[in-house]
């Protein structure tokens, strides 16, 4: 069997299986249009190609085995919340010019490629984190108990004592 006999009878297939189908649909198996059939693990990838470019600066073409999820924040401006594979969270904010990645309070303009280089770094270290820890079931988080005393703290309204300075001679 050639190749173009292989084609032919994939054609066929694919004819005969939407003909059965009860919507009526019209396929052009001839068109050069690449089909996936990956199912994407991050549909809203799909609907904002620049978002994914961005996520592949940040986190290499293999960004999927770092993120849970990828969440549609806000719509303006654009604002994705990216959950790490450890539960740590960052944004990517789309602007006119450019994203702007903020991380852990802070904002990184990835137009420049040095704030760029830093906003990877930061990402990495919050990726270093590790995942958060869960309680084991059955017990509660440890909470100080009514009868132990609060730890002291120094009070703003106290002035600091102050320091005694030896006479020189």
């Amino acid at each position: 069997m050639t190749k173009d006999e292989l084609k032919d009878k994939i054609k066929n297939l694919v004819k005969k299986i939407y003909s059965n189908s009860t919507e009526p649909t019209e396929v052009d198996l001839d068109s050069p249009s690449i089909v996936s059939l990956d199912n994407e693990r991050f549909p809203v990838l799909s609907k904002f190609p620049t978002l994914k470019e961005t996520i592949i600066k940040l986190l290499t073409d293999q960004y999927d085995l770092f993120l849970k999820d990828i969440e549609w924040v806000a719509p303006r401006p654009t604002t994705f919340r990216i959950i790490l594979g450890n539960d740590q969270t960052f944004y990517l904010i789309y602007t006119d010019r450019s994203w702007i990645a903020k991380i852990e309070g802070k904002k990184y303009y990835l137009l420049n490629l040095n704030e760029e280089q830093n906003c990877i770094e930061a990402i990495a270290r919050i990726l270093s984190y590790g995942a958060k820890p869960t309680p084991e079931k059955g017990t509660t988080p440890e909470t100080p108990s009514p009868e132990s005393p609060a730890p002291e703290t120094a009070l703003d309204d106290e002035a600091p004592a102050e320091e005694t300075v030896p006479p020189q001679a």
